[in-house]
């Protein structure tokens, strides 16, 4: 991506950035009116219209709403949880491989029967016994039990009951929660005899369903309803309003860990092993006071489609959690170089037009030769994005977590701001009067009017004459950043070019 520090333009004049920080709010509305009343000369379209209508919005405060009931899915490894989750929620949410294993972290999705919502936590597979990352699989859907309300275990009817299913079964009943049980994978009335033969786990009735066909589930979500409170007894009170942050990066850069910190609780599966991380995980956290919404996603590698399977898909998972957030987290290896992925990433979260905060991870492992390339690779490959709050941090240790929170208000503040439409105008007529645009093809482009059409992130739309330069665009981007400062979140500058109507 280009960057404006290249372009020839000088910085701004400090008694231009005086002039127009002391400009009457009424004189520079009244020039604002004139322009716009100068704008009926030329061709307008009808979205040219409604843009110029357009009121300067209203964001609102938080929104509370009752904790919804929580339903736990469990079951050992392979036995379709995540194909029945897909199943109830209607769409292919949860990452889905005919391998086990896949599912590493208790993972929440709001759910919908019957004019009835409530939360589905799915689990990555229980095993007694585990060893390594798959006892941290098990440790996350035993907490998934404490914290519902009801349980689903799922079960293999093909295969039957398993020794490990009847630990599953013990670990259930010291929970002390009501459980229904899920015959899986029976896919017609031929094999509903097997279905039968999970009565010997003790459980009642065994449900048989097909996640992968859709066969008696509506049976079961019916039975379902019947064993979920109407409000949790063990959710925390949702709050409709929590700024969502994205935490993103390569793999193995420590998103999981910055989580866990941040959460006070392992909450997600941390593992040396890269990719551990499949499905985008949202917790609600206190953080400096405030209530945000980390979402912790999997690792952007390299060459997205290359991927297979689980990896590929868990990438446009997290592509998705970048859309619904407002302001994402990059997550920066320092003991490694700033790597062309590292920028990828960066231009991902520039392409959506979320707020941006760089964390620098592993700053404790820093030394000094280090942190001099460190900061020669970030004058060279991040220049473009200078603008966003920086953060050195452990998140192992959790040093410097606290300077999070003001790194991402900052951000969303400035996400969030408007320039009113007459001081804006005033800048653009100050910007032509000092640096005109330079004449193209015996033609000079004149900036008629300008407005900022959105916030979140902020975009301007100027109605001109003729074609602006990508530089001339870029030095009022500059020009807007040095008086409204807009650090942390891209700014968009739009031209519509409109011709004057013929008489």
């Amino acid at each position: 991506m280009p960057t404006d520090e290249n372009d020839d333009f000088p910085e701004l004049n400090p008694e231009l950035a005086d002039r127009l920080a002391s400009l009457d709010d009424e004189a520079a509305a009244q020039r604002a009116n004139a322009l716009r009343a100068g704008l009926d000369d030329y061709e307008l379209e009808d979205d040219d219209l409604d843009l110029l209508a357009g009121g300067e919005g209203d964001d609102s405060g938080p929104i509370y709403l009752p904790a919804l009931p929580v339903l736990a899915i469990v079951g050992r490894p392979n036995v379709g949880k995540s194909a029945l989750v897909n199943r109830i929620l209607g769409r292919r949410e949860a990452v889905v491989q005919d391998t086990p294993g896949v599912t590493r972290d208790r993972v929440n999705y709001k759910a919908e029967w019957n004019d009835r919502r409530f939360t589905i936590v799915d689990t990555g597979g229980w095993e007694p016994d585990a060893k390594g990352i798959n006892a941290s699989v098990a440790a996350q859907a035993e907490v998934a039990v404490d914290l519902a309300d009801a349980v689903l275990f799922v079960v293999d009817a093909n295969v039957g009951a398993t020794a490990t299913d009847e630990h599953v079964v013990k670990m259930l009943r010291a929970s002390k929660k009501p459980v229904l049980l899920a015959a899986n994978k029976v896919d017609d009335a031929r094999q509903e005899p097997e279905a039968a033969s999970l009565w010997s786990l003790g459980l009642g009735e065994p449900w048989p369903v097909s996640a992968l066909h859709g066969r008696g589930v509506a049976d079961l979500l019916d039975k379902v309803l019947t064993v979920l409170p109407d409000v949790s007894a063990v959710a925390k009170e949702e709050i409709g309003g929590p700024r969502r942050v994205a935490i993103l990066g390569r793999p193995n850069v420590g998103k999981s860990s910055l989580l866990n910190k941040a959460a006070g609780e392992e909450r997600v599966v941390v593992n040396e092993l890269a990719g551990t991380t499949r499905d985008p995980v949202d917790e609600q956290i206190e953080l400096g006071g405030e209530v945000w919404r980390f979402v912790d996603t999997a690792g952007i590698r390299r060459r997205v489609h290359l991927q297979q399977g689980a990896d590929f898909y868990a990438t446009l998972r997290t592509s998705a959690a970048l859309e619904k957030a407002e302001v994402a987290i990059v997550m920066i290896d320092v003991t490694e170089p700033i790597s062309e992925q590292d920028v990828r990433i960066i231009e991902l979260v520039l392409e959506s037009g979320r707020a941006l905060v760089l964390g620098f991870n592993k700053w404790d492992l820093l030394d000094d030769e280090r942190r001099r390339y460190l900061e020669r690779e970030i004058e060279q490959d991040l220049a473009h994005v200078a603008w966003a709050p920086r953060v050195n941090l452990s998140a192992k240790t959790g040093r410097h977590l606290e300077k999070l929170v003001p790194a991402l208000k900052l951000a969303l503040e400035s996400w969030d701001r408007r320039i009113p439409t007459g001081k804006f105008n005033a800048l653009l007529a100050e910007i032509a009067a000092e640096h005109p645009h330079p004449v193209r093809g015996g033609k000079q482009p004149r900036i008629l009017f300008g407005t900022q059409a959105s916030t979140r992130p902020p975009t301007f739309v100027l109605f001109t004459s003729g074609f602006l330069d990508p530089q001339y665009r870029r030095f009022i981007q500059r020009r807007l950043r040095e008086l409204y400062s807009f650090e942390g979140t891209p700014i968009y500058v739009n031209v519509r070019v409109r011709e004057k109507r013929r008489r």
